[in-house]
């Protein structure tokens, strides 16, 4: 009875499981740029920057903590990692960008451009392409492992939205200049 039970139920776990599945599996991939061009600005209201998370995973800046959340976010991060290698490898920076454009909108690309504490004014930038994005986005960037560990924290960041050519949104850290 339990097996014919357990049968029938798997079907519709996996069902509802579904929809979970197949938008972790769309997200597009970030790419790092090796130059990152001037575009010119023509700022849209339609384009919007909703919310901006930042985390830094960095063990000599963590101070103990009673909140439930920022614990549970270490944990989030730090999930899996079992050697000193995997523990250098999640290291760093970790940004997410919760943004919106019009309902009928063509690609939209969105720029993370940032400076690191080791290399001074230099700019490197990492981009997120969409076909068609609906509704509102979430786009993950980080900058961890080797890039973080040899080139420092990043000091100054901005994300643009990119459409057409042109910047049509635009959010910054209080640093960027």
């Amino acid at each position: 009875m339990r097996t014919i039970l357990a049968v029938a139920i798997l079907p519709l776990i996996l069902l509802s499981m579904a929809p979970a599945i197949a938008k972790a599996e769309a997200e597009p991939p970030t790419r790092r740029l090796e130059k990152a061009n001037v575009l010119p600005l023509a700022l849209d209201d339609r384009y919007q920057f909703r919310k901006v998370q930042q985390f830094l995973n960095e063990p000599k800046y963590n101070k103990p903590t009673q909140d439930a959340m920022v614990a549970f976010e270490r944990q989030r991060v730090n999930y899996g990692v079992v050697t000193s290698v995997d523990r250098l490898e999640v290291r760093g920076h970790y940004y997410a960008f919760y943004w919106r454009g019009p309902r009928q909108s063509g690609p939209v690309t969105l720029r993370f451009e940032y400076r690191q504490a080791n290399l001074g004014s230099y700019v490197q930038a990492k981009e997120v392409a969409y076909d068609r994005p609906k509704g509102t986005v979430e786009t993950k960037v980080q900058v961890i492992g080797d890039d973080y560990l040899q080139d420092g924290r990043v000091i100054a960041w901005r994300a643009l939205l990119i459409a057409d050519g042109k910047i049509v949104g635009l959010t910054q850290s209080y640093l960027w200049d």
